[in-house]
């Protein structure tokens, strides 16, 4: 019998911390990451560009922007992405179940006690002493970033004009691929002074599912469906919802489906675990793992799929042009979300002064943001409406 390469062995052994302190820093992130993609990615920021240095600004917004050209969750694609430059193909798939898994375990606590119970868990004073905090983690996020993205003053002004239709309501997609063309269009204009007409691409969903029976494979397929070609947020996700399961096919009541995106908003971790309140409200235990597995198994084969395409990007001129354009479009849509959770974030004087406060630590000082959730938490359930 041959023996064991010594060599390999050595590698084999070196990679075990590495996966380790994905798995560990994944589980966390997946448990105390509340606020929807924006928080998630300014709080993935903070622990692996600035706290642990797995890579640098420039590599986590090449990423960022890869993400917004895929379909499915950004948070989660991210996490897929850190994941896979620490530790390759192992970690690629470590980071992402260890981000979704807790999530996945939380509401689907949720999603028993509601059968169980008929009721949801009350969790308003936790999420009251909590938003105004996910608001200084992206403001942060966002200040961190922005030497990186912003590299001169035409980035700077795209990234104003991307603002501005983000928040007069202009489609995501349209809003990262508008500031990716004007970007690369202009260095091609600067390079060989010739006008050069950029074309906008349309995306279309795919179709709607027919009316059906309800059967496990029908909900895999659907929420594979979803995960395949679903831009956009959480609220995009309740339009396919509304659309397909109530509408269509019956399998929900309105009332059913608005308390499975309230869990999904309202918990931590990947909003797309709304996939797992409905599978179990539609099939149990099988029908949650099913419905989870489905809407992120696309992210894994997207991301796998495009991480080879992020060094070329970055070697062409042409292309480096338009994925600055694209970075710097998505730290405008982060801004743009940020304005308007300010809004239902910042509703008294309690909640200013706790965000406040939040964000003065986290740009003074290397304060974890776990602790700041914490006791934002603690805060929410004892403090006086001001």
């Amino acid at each position: 019998m041959a023996l064991a390469d010594p060599h390999r062995l050595a590698q084999g052994a070196a990679l075990k911390p590495e996966l380790r302190e994905i798995a560990v820093s994944f589980l966390r992130l997946g448990t105390i990451a509340f606020g929807g993609p924006a928080a998630h990615i300014a709080m993935m920021e903070d622990e692996f560009v600035r706290r642990r240095r797995w890579l640098s600004h420039q590599q986590f917004l090449d990423m960022l922007g890869a993400t917004n050209l895929i379909p499915g969750p950004n948070s989660t694609e991210m996490a897929i992405h850190i994941g896979h430059q620490r530790a390759g193909w192992k970690g690629l798939i470590l980071a992402g179940v260890c981000f979704i898994a807790p999530a996945m375990a939380i509401v689907m606590a949720a999603a028993w006690a509601y059968v169980r119970l008929g009721s949801m868990p009350q969790v308003q004073g936790v999420m009251y002493g909590i938003k105004p905090v996910v608001i200084a983690i992206v403001i942060q996020a966002l200040w961190r970033l922005y030497p990186s993205a912003v590299k001169n003053g035409f980035l700077g002004a795209i990234g104003l004009i991307a603002v501005v239709a983000a928040l007069l309501g202009g489609n995501v997609l349209m809003v990262l691929f508008g500031a990716g063309a004007i970007a690369a269009i202009a260095s091609r204009i600067s390079r060989t002074r010739a006008a050069i007409a950029g074309l906008m691409p349309t995306l279309k969903a795919g179709a709607i599912v027919a009316p059906a029976a309800f059967s496990l494979m029908g909900l895999f397929l659907f929420f594979l469906k979803v995960g395949a070609v679903l831009y956009g947020s959480g609220y995009v996700l309740l339009a396919f919802l509304q659309a397909d399961l109530v509408a269509r096919m019956h399998w929900l009541t309105q009332s059913q489906l608005l308390d499975a995106v309230a869990v999904g908003q309202v918990t931590p971790g990947p909003v797309f675990t709304t996939a797992t309140f409905i599978g179990y409200l539609l099939g149990g235990t099988a029908g949650a793992a099913i419905a989870t597995a489905a809407i992120f198994i696309p992210s894994f084969v997207f991301v796998a799929a495009s991480r080879p395409l992020i060094p070329r990007l970055r070697g062409s001129a042409l292309a480096g042009a338009f994925l600055d354009g694209v970075n710097v479009g998505a730290l405008a849509l982060m801004a743009a979300v940020t304005l308007e959770l300010s809004r239902a974030a910042l509703v008294d004087l309690t909640t200013v002064l706790i965000g406040a406060a939040a964000a003065i630590l986290l740009l003074l000082s290397r304060i974890n943001s776990t602790w700041l959730i914490a006791a934002a938490a603690i805060i929410g359930l004892a403090a006086p409406r001001i």
